[in-house]
């Protein structure tokens, strides 16, 4: 019977080492490499957190910097326009009148144009006369030159600058 136990124990001791064997095997070929597989996720997944976190912080630079650009260059702009203006204001303040007369003749083109814009769109004309004065193209053409010379009374009463005097005043 000792015979037995012993051989009973040396199959135990056996079984025991076989298992430490197989453990240590588990340990070497699965575990350690699921290991060092998790930890190089791990390491990586970091590292793309971080190189996220980069790109949006560069991205808000970027758009931080080229709305201060944006900024800076509507800035300057108002300072142009406000320098122009100034400039235009002290021309007007020398020259009043002067400088109002030459502004309303710059638009005064523009308002004919608009007056007479119509007439070029339009395909067909039926006139009727009733026989005194003119009739035709000429009578188109009256009426056109009656509107455009009421511009400088109506400048005048817009404005109060008489755009027949200032003429007067300078050499054509």
């Amino acid at each position: 019977m000792q015979i037995l136990v012993v051989e009973r124990s040396q199959q135990i001791a056996l079984q025991e080492q076989e298992i430490m064997r197989r453990e240590k095997e588990l340990e070497a070929q699965i575990r350690r490499p699921a290991e060092a597989e998790k930890y190089r996720l791990e390491k990586l997944a970091v590292a793309n957190g971080i190189e996220a976190i980069l790109r949006a912080e560069a991205i808000a630079e970027s758009i931080k910097l080229k709305g201060d650009a944006e900024a800076f260059a509507i800035e300057a702009k108002a300072k142009a326009e406000a320098e122009q203006m100034a400039k235009k204001a002290d021309a007007w303040k020398e020259y009043k009148e002067a400088a109002m007369v030459d502004m309303v003749l710059d638009v005064l083109p523009k308002v004919v144009a608009e007056v007479a814009g119509p007439l070029s769109q339009t395909k067909r004309v039926v006139m009727v006369s009733s026989g005194n004065g003119e009739i035709g193209a000429t009578k188109i053409t009256k009426e056109v030159l009656d509107i455009v010379n009421q511009l400088p009374s109506v400048v005048h009463s817009m404005t109060g600058i008489d755009i027949n005097q200032a003429l007067k005043g300078q050499k054509v």
